[in-house]
């Protein structure tokens, strides 16, 4: 906990050097921050069930293929399968995420620091997943790039509202 609590100090400094958001975009945010976060955690969920339904679909229509080849003669057309490991991590990542958001829902609405803390815990696993992601075939350099803006202009805007989030 304490190397977290240095990152943040960390990202406080730099974040803080940024242009700021108007009051009245503050106080925007920190009014519909919890309800933003309630949804995007339900839709964060109903898309790690998406990705492990579309995997076990094509995992599904591979299997059929390779029958009908083989009740023709022609062996196993393929062995493809959608379960691979990064299927698997970025449902886990995902899951992560949705929960992280589900769980800050109560603390954003009462104020509270520790509805801040998952949103910024929620963030620092999509980094590691970003950078993680720059080795997968399906992703690579130019998802990590977009997936770092967008962090970036995420943690800009939670360090734009922590201080709302004192208790």
């Amino acid at each position: 906990m304490a190397s977290t609590n240095k990152l943040e100090s960390k990202l406080d400094e730099v974040f803080a050097k940024a242009p700021k958001i108007p009051e009245g975009g503050k106080k925007w945010f920190v009014e519909y921050l919890p309800w933003l976060s309630l949804i995007g955690g339900v839709f964060t969920l109903w898309s790690a069930y998406a990705l492990w339904h579309w995997a076990h679909a094509v995992s599904g229509l591979v299997n059929f293929a390779n029958q009908l080849c083989t009740a023709y003669g022609g062996g196993t057309c393929g062995s493809v399968s959608r379960f691979s490991f990064w299927v698997w991590a970025s449902i886990v990542v995902l899951a992560v995420e949705g929960v992280l958001y589900l769980l800050a829902f109560p603390g954003l609405k009462a104020r509270k620091k520790a509805g801040w803390n998952y949103l910024y815990y929620g963030a620092l696993v999509n980094v590691a997943y970003a950078v993680v992601s720059i080795f997968t075939d399906n992703n690579g350099f130019g998802h990590f790039i977009g997936a770092a803006i967008g962090s970036a202009i995420g943690f800009w805007l939670l360090f734009q509202i922590r201080s709302a989030y004192t208790k």
